[in-house]
């Protein structure tokens, strides 16, 4: 996650920096190092202010699970976490999911993946990086 987007996710959510840093569970001064850019956001902050951006949409309520947009072959299907634990619409968060016929390793392999995914994007609208040109 880039400091932009952490930007855009707290001001989505409304918080202070103080507000966001007691929500992630840091102090202010990391909070404020994550949007200077001098920190890099690590990937259990990312996951969490995901997790609660998707949670404050009321319009993801009664969207389609992941299995039913991706039309996922019942052999992937039945193996995948997200379909075992019912959360096609936190398919993006689970470890384990097995997108295009494999699980991920790392967090940073399957959050690249996922930003490519039509599902995650049904959730998640993150503008890209400015252009300092501009």
């Amino acid at each position: 996650m880039e400091q932009h987007q952490f930007k855009q996710i707290r001001a989505r959510l409304n918080k202070t920096q103080k507000e966001m840093a007691q929500l992630i569970g840091t102090s202010i001064k990391a909070v404020h190092s994550y949007e200077q850019g001098w920190r890099k956001v690590p990937h259990h902050v990312e996951r969490q202010l995901l997790f609660l951006l998707m949670r404050q949409d009321k319009k993801n309520k009664n969207s389609p699970p992941c299995w039913e947009i991706l039309d996922c072959p019942d052999e992937l299907k039945e193996k995948c976490p997200a379909w075992e634990f019912n959360s096609g619409d936190l398919c993006w968060f689970i470890n384990g999911t097995i997108c295009n016929g494999k699980a991920h390793k790392t967090w940073k392999e399957k959050i690249e993946e996922c930003r490519t995914c039509p599902v995650f994007s049904r959730y998640f609208t993150l503008d890209p990086e400015p252009d300092p040109e501009e």
